[in-house]
């Protein structure tokens, strides 16, 4: 446990701010920005995204929170006053997309833009939220997998300051956040590789491409979590989920890649001829 971090990050007029909150802030603040300048290149308004964010960012919290609760019911059904701790932890991103996702549909009927092309420029901000949000939990010393030694740690080369906050608990644990946060890495950079090939993607994959690579990835790595939510006591509720995105975002890109004849939105630069 020597040189754990601490998951404060400072104190303003008695008021501990925790790293959890600021690395999640600074994901989010990412994400506004690099959908922001997406947005102009496709023919949308940054004021699209932003006004978007001021209706989805609280939601989506209730909804990871909720999410996240509803599964540990037990649990805060003996300790009701623990709902509300969300600085301690307990969000389910899953819970966050539900409740980002319905915003987005009414929200992008009124303001009269394509959900697919809101998501397609949304998409890629996500994933990379997603991989910088992961390093809160590191910084909570939660999210993490099954006992490992120190050695196995070592051999993986990861730095030093990450090896000694993986001793939880007396013992050494497996970086399953990290493991998502580098996942989810590359499925950032992917995305923008796909998304920047002219002409080879229609309207709404670039999302489903993001639901693929993720849920794929979440399924196995939720796999070796130990703080997993449960339901019937047996099953992950998460890996239930990925696998049902990844087979549902599978089988919706087929058929929009064999029905759907609206390309890839037009960026800077390009005509369509």
């Amino acid at each position: 446990m020597l040189g754990l971090i601490n998951r404060v990050a400072f104190e303003i007029i008695g008021i501990q701010v925790y790293w959890y909150a600021l690395i999640i802030v600074s994901g989010v603040v990412l994400a506004v920005w690099l959908a922001s300048r997406e947005a102009k290149k496709v023919g949308m308004r940054e004021d699209d995204i932003t006004d978007f964010m001021l209706w989805a960012l609280p939601i989506s919290i209730i909804g990871a929170r909720v999410y996240y609760v509803v599964f540990e019911w037990q649990y805060y059904l003996k300790y009701p006053q623990e709902i509300f701790a969300i600085r301690n932890g307990g969000l389910a991103i899953y819970g966050g997309l539900i409740a980002g996702g319905l915003v987005l549909f009414f929200f992008s009927r009124h303001r009269f833009i394509s959900v697919w092309k809101f998501l397609d420029v949304a998409a890629p901000s996500v994933i990379i939220a997603q991989a910088i949000g992961r390093w809160g939990n590191f910084m909570n010393h939660e999210a993490y997998g099954p006992v490992t030694t120190r050695s196995f740690l070592e051999n993986l080369h990861l730095p030093k300051f990450i090896i000694n906050n993986m001793d939880i608990e007396g013992a050494y644990r497996q970086p399953t956040f990290l493991y998502e946060s580098l996942w989810n890495v590359i499925g950032f950079m992917l995305l923008l590789f796909l998304r920047s090939k002219r002409n080879f993607l229609k309207e709404g994959e670039v999302f489903l491409l993001y639901i693929g690579w993720y849920s794929f990835g979440r399924f196995f790595i939720e796999g070796l979590r130990t703080d997993s939510l449960m339901i019937f006591g047996t099953f992950r509720v998460s890996q239930l989920l990925s696998a049902g995105l990844f087979i549902g975002s599978i089988i919706l890109f087929f058929i929009r890649r064999r029905k759907t004849t609206i390309p890839f939105y037009l960026r800077e630069g390009q005509s369509k001829a």
